[in-house]
């Protein structure tokens, strides 16, 4: 068959794999190629054991895998043959140097912008989807356009917005899709071709096209305010176990405020994931950076309190369980950093864990989906940790219960089943509110809440 036009994505994980799929779902008349330089990775795609868990990935793979979507290890004839290059690297925080614990490490995506230019031979539209810093493009510019090959390179920001367990819905049905570029002539030209893609089943109106410094600033941002709400509920959740009012009815009241809406206010031990922390540290270095020092501590407060609240909760743990929790079995029902992902990057799970192994707990984990993560975020402690998939069995002997992420699999669990099996007096933290704490504390469960008065039988 004879394609349109061939796509290009460099980086095969959470966002250039997904991404590039619904793109294949939606567009047949393209060809899209996804390579990278890990090939267990790239072998994974073309596998029936998808490298990452996503509801609705495993069908859209399938739907178009080898049809006009393909898995490769050769970047360098994915290069020489694309006319529109997806950039989607790795930008972790830098953790050495200047910036070092804030600022994005960039050593990836260089690496690849030269790449790029190295195996090019005619000029190509090249897409941010890395989440990158502001005026990222322009360095971005110079290293491909300042060659003797006589071809030129359009950048373009078209930054995700993907929610992990939902990036399949996010991707159909987006809220909006970013497409920044240069003000120039070519530049505009080259966003039109990409506002194309999206324009194949995502309504016009949804698609919004900026200047390539507003788009590449909106993504930190959009990431920072959601932060921001999340702290904030939290902050409050601190507040009602002081004065015994409800952090979900408080939340309820607020959200019904259509200026301030119900979303991102649901309290918990607090939020992870890949980006919020780093995009946030990103935003104040860049506010360091042009001397905006009260900006940059306004923001570095959201990571803060995100860092506190998690602290907080093996305190409560602590406090309520005699102020020790030495050679006691605690289970920890998830380890995701949030529910139907496999991801467990800056889970508050991670933390939580190593307070209590450096407590002397006994800590078993019990997960669907991220034991496999879980193992590797705890390697240290694999003498003092056990991981069970079956939540019954982890509860086995176990002091306490603490639910560190909102699966609906423990919502729905036999608690009387589960109190026979575990020491008297058996506790449930629960660090996301999604259990039904009056019923449990009927049952004859110690129950400890965010937000919310203690249930205690002493």
């Amino acid at each position: 068959m004879d394609f349109e036009k061939t796509i290009l994505c460099i980086g095969a994980g959470y966002v250039g794999g997904p991404t590039m799929a619904m793109i294949a779902a939606k567009c047949p008349h393209y060809k899209l190629v996804v390579v990278d330089v890990d090939k267990e990775k790239i072998r994974a795609w073309n596998s029936d054991n998808l490298p990452i868990y996503e509801p609705g990935l495993d069908e859209l793979v399938r739907e178009t895998r080898n049809k006009n979507l393909f898995f490769s290890p050769e970047i360098e004839k994915g290069i020489r043959e694309s006319e529109i290059i997806f950039v989607s690297v790795n930008t972790p925080t830098k953790t050495f140097g200047q910036g070092a614990g804030k600022a994005a490490d960039l050593q990836y995506w260089e690496k690849t912008a030269r790449e790029i230019l190295a195996s090019s031979t005619t000029s190509k539209i090249v897409v941010e989807k890395s989440t990158l810093p502001v005026r990222t493009a322009s360095a971005m510019e110079r290293i491909l356009n300042e060659n003797s090959k006589n071809i030129h390179f359009e950048v373009v920001s078209n930054p995700e917005f993907l929610a992990e367990g939902t990036a399949i819905r996010d991707l159909e049905f987006p809220d909006r899709v970013l497409v920044g570029s240069r003000e120039t002539p070519e530049g505009i030209k080259a966003r039109k071709e990409i506002v194309e893609i999206y324009a194949n089943w995502v309504p016009r109106e949804k698609i919004v096209e900026s200047s390539v410094w507003s788009s590449e600033l909106s993504k930190l941002v959009a990431n920072a305010f959601l932060a921001q709400r999340i702290s904030s509920i939290n902050s409050i959740s601190a507040l009602c176990e002081k004065t015994e009012a409800d952090i979900d009815e408080v939340a309820y009241a607020i959200g019904m405020d259509s200026r301030i809406g119900p979303k991102f206010l649901k309290a918990s031990v607090g939020f992870g994931g890949s980006c919020f922390k780093k995009d946030i540290l990103n935003l104040v270095y860049i506010c360091e950076s042009y001397g905006l020092e009260k900006v940059a501590r306004y923001w570095e407060s959201v990571v803060e309190i995100n860092e506190w609240q998690e602290s907080r909760f093996i305190q409560n743990m602590l406090r309520n369980m005699f102020n020790t929790v030495a050679g006691k079995r605690i289970a920890l029902f998830g380890f995701a950093f949030k529910a139907n992902t496999g991801d467990t990057r800056e889970s508050p799970a991670i933390y939580i864990a190593h307070g209590l192994l450096e407590e002397h707990a006994k800590v078993v984990i019990t997960d669907p989906k991220a034991l496999g993560n879980a193992k590797k975020n705890l390697s240290t402690f694999e003498d003092r940790v056990s991981f069970e998939q079956d939540p019954y069995r982890a509860a086995e002997g176990a002091h306490a219960i603490a639910v560190l992420t909102e699966w609906d699999l423990y919502k729905g669990l036999d608690y009387e089943r589960i109190l026979k099996t575990m020491v008297q007096p058996a506790f449930i933290f629960d660090g996301r509110n999604i259990l039904d704490h009056q019923k449990l504390f009927n049952m004859g469960y110690n129950v400890i809440a965010i937000g919310k008065a203690p249930l205690k039988h002493f």
